[in-house]
Order: C-alpha cells, then structure tokens, then sequence
C-alpha cells in the first residue's frame, strides 16, 4: 500500500489513541468513513498497528532484555521471522555489525534468562552465538502488554472482545 499525505496525517492524529473517527475526520476534513477505510486497509495490510503499549518498569517482576545473535548462514530475514515467534520475544530486527539479529524480550520471574534460552532459543537451528544486555533503565521504552500475570486470560479475552465489538481504539498508537 502506498502511504500518501492522508494516510499519513490519519496515522499522526491517531497518536492521542483515544480520538474518535469522526473526531479525526473534522480535523483533517475528512469524511469519517475515509477515515474508518483508510485505518482499516493500514492495518490489514501490517502497515499501522493501534495497541496499548506500557513502561515495562511500570510492571511488577518483568525486565527486557537485548539479545544480539550471529547465525550460520545469510537467510537472515528467515532467521529473523523464527525468533519472532518464540516466547517472550516482542521484536527483531536484522541489522548490520557484529550481529545479525537484534532481539527485544520481556522476561518476567516465571520465565526468565534460563528459560528463554533453554526452552526458546535452543529449538532454533544455525544459531552460532548469542550476546545478552539487560536493560537495568530504559528512556520512552513502551512495550505492547500481550500477556501478564496479574491480568488472567478472561480479563485479557474480555477486554479484547470489548475492543472489537465497540471498534474502540485502544490507549496509545504505533504506526
């Protein structure tokens, strides 16, 4: 999809998360339904995503880490989509320098280093090496709150389904 000066001012009113369609349509001049088209060809075509995000800090017994992978092999964009799947893990990117991957996680007590490593990792094949860095402060780190102990799975689904049934648009907006 081709992004063009629309598509970008939608994006840049959604970073409030809370406005309305119809709210956005006035600001732009818009009718309120180019604006409801344009936000759900976005996100059906993976180009804008609209999600909560939280301070990882704000979290009680969670911590990030960094880890940077070498792999054996150049089909890093591969490599990359099979770390995204794993536990945990809340990005990857495929970057230039000593590593090849660097990957973003969210460990929490019951699932820490030894366990990402042992029971995630460990089920990917080719990987030559990894270097760890966690992160003791983090500076407008916002990580997408996809699961948490003290929200149990009802909550979690409920809220989900509130969100689609009233086509809200959640707190905060990445694009």
């Amino acid at each position: 999809m081709l992004i063009d000066a629309t598509c970008l001012a939608i994006i840049n009113q959604l970073k409030d998360g809370r406005a309305s369609y119809k709210k956005i349509a006035e600001e732009l001049s818009l009718a309120e339904g180019t604006v409801r088209s344009r936000v759900k060809k976005l996100m059906d075509e993976g180009v804008l995503s609209i999600s909560g995000l939280v301070n990882p800090e704000a979290l009680p017994d969670q911590q990030i880490i960094m880890v940077g992978v070498r792999v054996k092999g150049m089909d890093l964009v591969k490599k990359g989509e099979e770390f995204s799947k794993l536990k945990s893990v809340i990005s990857v990117c495929v970057v230039t320098g000593q590593f090849d991957l660097i990957v973003t996680a969210m460990l929490s007590k019951d699932f820490g280093l030894l366990e990402f490593f042992t029971e995630e990792v460990a089920t990917i094949d080719n990987v030559r090496s990894v270097e760890t860095f966690v992160a003791y402060k983090s500076f407008n780190l916002k990580v997408p709150l996809t699961s948490h102990p003290m929200l149990g799975a009802e909550s979690q689904e409920r809220f989900s389904r509130n969100v689609k049934k009233n086509n809200c648009l959640p707190a905060s907006a990445e694009g």
